[in-house]
């Protein structure tokens, strides 16, 4: 098939292009390239792309690049980012989503796969594993802007336009485009670069954890099942098994890598706090099968930073610290206040 790939220059896009193009798809990016340097090692593969922010999609655009599929990950992509401007993350996040799925919908495209997030569930009762019927409980603008998407994106849904809906556990792994503020990323980094697991929260939520590489199968999987499946529906992302909590995922990265278990300052509870069941996707889509487990996604990690000469001050500036590299982007000028390139860039 012929896909449009959005944020194809983000740390799930850097990974998932090349699964897309070993499994013989043709790929076209869309990208305005706020992360395109964010680069970790040798440059990710590159593929044609439209240089266009999500805001400003058009049908027009959508027709000439004809793709049989949309696969949407761009967004602003995590909580403290998602909280910098509450009202630019529903913009970007919620209505450029709408908008570019009826761009998608008017030029003929039949399916759209959406990048949603476990975070919508935001804070589970109790710690029994969280379905896709389970209730919404959004603690953050990012989690509250994928509710609203599916939301609408649903009401679009015919017997021409298949939307589903990929709600992803929290993300790890190593891509060429690396963020170093993913929990396990950090962890990980910590460990191998400074001697210390440091933890920024008691340890003692829940978490569901799955690779980056595994997300990318799962887009694939879902890109090739039979529509009947899929339509107008929702699947957790991950491997049921792979639920943590966050103390313990210390632990098992002091078990790998080394490094002192320790509590960064002011370290207290985290509201975010759940576990979900990735049963309907295993069932359902047997061409997916999660190939991680945390264990050996820490030991490539520890891999990879050591072959890349990650060094600490890397992981935690502006190159691989998300919300750091937006607030350098602006403070030099080259983005304005609505996150959009300015002249001077």
């Amino acid at each position: 098939m012929r896909v449009l790939v959005t944020g194809h220059e983000g740390y799930l896009g850097s990974v998932l292009v090349p699964r897309l193009t070993a499994a013989g798809h043709e790929v076209v990016g869309l990208d305005t390239g706020l992360f395109a340097d964010c680069v970790l090692g040798p440059a990710p593969q590159a593929v044609p792309a439209l240089r266009t922010d999500l805001r400003d999609v058009t049908a027009e655009q959508l027709t000439e690049v004809a793709p049989d599929a949309v696969m949407h990950l761009g967004a602003l992509c995590n909580d403290p980012l998602g909280d910098l401007d509450p009202e630019l993350t529903y913009d970007v996040n919620h209505r450029a989503t709408v908008r570019l799925a009826r761009a998608a919908k008017a030029a003929g495209v039949p399916r759209f796969l959406f990048s949603s997030s476990c975070s919508l569930y935001g804070a589970g009762t109790d710690d029994s594993p969280l379905d896709e019927n389970a209730a919404f409980a959004p603690l953050t603008p990012y989690g509250e802007s994928k509710i609203r998407s599916e939301q609408d994106l649903v009401t679009l849904a015919d017997d021409d336009f298949s939307p589903v809906f990929l709600r992803n556990a929290t993300a790890y792994g190593f891509s060429p485009r690396l963020r170093g503020d993913l929990v396990v990323n950090d962890l990980v980094g910590n460990a191998l670069l400074a001697g210390e697991v440091r933890l920024r929260s008691n340890g003692m939520a829940w978490r569901p954890l799955v690779h980056a590489d595994d997300i990318a199968g799962a887009f694939l999987a879902l890109l090739e099942a039979p529509r009947e499946t899929v339509h107008a529906r929702a699947f957790n992302v991950g491997d049921s098994g792979e639920n943590y909590l966050i103390r313990d995922v210390a632990e098992l990265v002091h078990e790998v890598v080394g490094g002192t278990v320790t509590f960064a300052e002011g370290a207290g509870a985290d509201a975010r706090n759940y576990r979900v069941s990735c049963d309907r996707i295993a069932r359902e889509v047997p061409t997916f099968r999660p190939q991680w487990t945390l264990r050996k996604g820490i030991e490539q990690l520890a891999e990879a930073y050591q072959r890349h000469r990650l060094t600490l001050e890397a992981l935690m500036g502006e190159r691989h610290q998300r919300l750091k590299h937006i607030t350098a982007l602006q403070k030099a000028g080259r983005l304005d206040g609505s996150l959009r390139w300015t002249e001077a860039a």
